[in-house]
């Protein structure tokens, strides 16, 4: 299980990133960004096509390097102390790294043992895993005969069996129809009362019914910072897409 952290840190942030960089070459796919993550809380990050959204996720979760800048998760620098940092994140990318030819339990079994969950608390940690992500009536069926739905389900409890406090989904609706819609949104919902989460979508009005806050990027740049409520007073009641549209349109945007 992840290691334990002091009461201060518990109270604080679960995820800061300061001055955040990464370049390749001459161009900056990410451009000098701050983000702050709260306990409970669900944060929406958007941005159009190659804003530097997909860049962030993996620099935030270690797979990335930043070429400038500070990232800590639960008080723990992920550059300096990047084993003990990832063990307080759980990911599930655009693409759910599922093992076809495994069932539900077989899989969340090996990811548990991946998170380095204790071996006395593993069967607990997948059985709570299976539960919250509604998986019961299908744990012993091979991950490539379900739907859709359930894959991403499947997903979403790999990368909470450990009981990380960061959870970061990267487009968990997409391809889905709208009852299984419907059913993740209630799941993410859920998890942000006992998580941190960061939800990157294109789904718009996805943003509007699960967040708390919304960070929008543009051309690798921060443009927009703030809470949904704030949002709508601070726009006359306006919608999400309609400043997503006025903050990342034209070359002056």
């Amino acid at each position: 299980m992840p290691p334990s952290v002091s009461s201060s840190a518990a109270a604080a942030a679960t995820l800061r990133a300061g001055g955040l960089t990464r370049r390749y070459g001459g161009v900056a796919a990410v451009d000098n960004i701050d983000l702050e993550l709260n306990r409970g809380e669900v944060l929406g990050f958007l941005g159009p096509n190659g804003a530097g959204k997909s860049t962030t996720m993996q620099l935030l979760t270690g797979n990335l390097a930043p070429s400038a800048g500070a990232i800590s998760i639960c008080g723990i620098d992920l550059l300096e102390s990047p084993v003990a940092a990832k063990a307080h994140i759980g990911y599930l990318p655009e693409v759910p790294p599922l093992y076809r030819d495994l069932n539900v339990g077989e899989f969340l079994d090996l990811a548990a043992r991946l998170h380095r969950v204790p071996k006395g608390k593993r069967a607990g940690a997948v059985t709570r895993a299976i539960e919250r992500c509604g998986l019961a009536q299908v744990s012993r069926k091979l991950i490539g005969t379900l739907s859709k739905g359930y894959q991403q389900r499947v997903g979403i409890a790999q990368a909470i069996v450990h009981e990380p406090d960061v959870v970061i989904l990267d487009e968990p609706t997409v391809g889905l129809d709208p009852n299984q819609i419907r059913d993740i949104r209630a799941l993410i919902r859920e998890l942000g009362n006992a998580h941190s989460v960061i939800l990157s979508t294109h789904i718009l009005p996805e943003v509007e019914a699960i967040c708390d806050r919304v960070q929008i990027m543009h051309r690798g740049k921060m443009v927009y910072a703030n809470t949904i409520a704030a949002l709508k007073q601070r726009h006359c009641g306006g919608s999400l897409e309609d400043v997503f549209a006025d903050l990342t349109r034209g070359e002056n945007a």
